[in-house]
């Protein structure tokens, strides 16, 4: 009898841990994914060979690649806990995208060259900003 339920006690929490990822949350780990291999491609590349050109916005990009990676890891790894810090990621990656996305059109000598977020996400077709909020309905839909 403890066995059993044991068993369904793990069988529970694999079925919470694995909902993120799942159905359209399938679709998110892909795209973080893609993004968190972008952005630190690119970002480890320009801190490398072209930091002196603009050191701001190539830091910026290393930054974005980490937060996109460490929503990814959250969302394959799913759980109450997984999905609290993903919303706390989603929400800041949000605040970064405005941020950043304003100051590139205010101040546009400040950034020399783009990052992942300059113009709200314009060198990758705006999904930076759709991104986060897309994120924060899933994980709040999941709860």
């Amino acid at each position: 009898m403890a066995e059993s339920t044991e068993s369904s006690r793990t069988a529970g929490s694999t079925a919470r841990r694995t909902g993120l990822g799942q159905g359209p949350g399938r679709l998110l780990v892909m795209l973080y994914g893609v993004f968190t291999v972008a952005a630190a491609s690119r970002s480890i590349y320009q801190l490398i060979a072209q930091y002196h050109e603009a050191p701001l916005a190539y830091i910026l990009s290393a930054v974005s690649a980490a937060v996109y990676a460490f929503i990814t890891v959250s969302l394959v790894r799913g759980g109450e806990g997984a999905r609290r810090a993903a919303m706390v990621c989603c929400a800041a990656e949000l605040v970064g995208v405005l941020t950043i996305g304003t100051w590139t059109l205010a101040d546009p000598s400040a950034f020399p060259d783009q990052t992942v977020w300059s113009d709200y996400g314009m060198g990758y077709l705006f999904i930076p900003i759709f991104l986060p909020v897309t994120g924060l309905l899933w994980l709040r839909r999941t709860d």
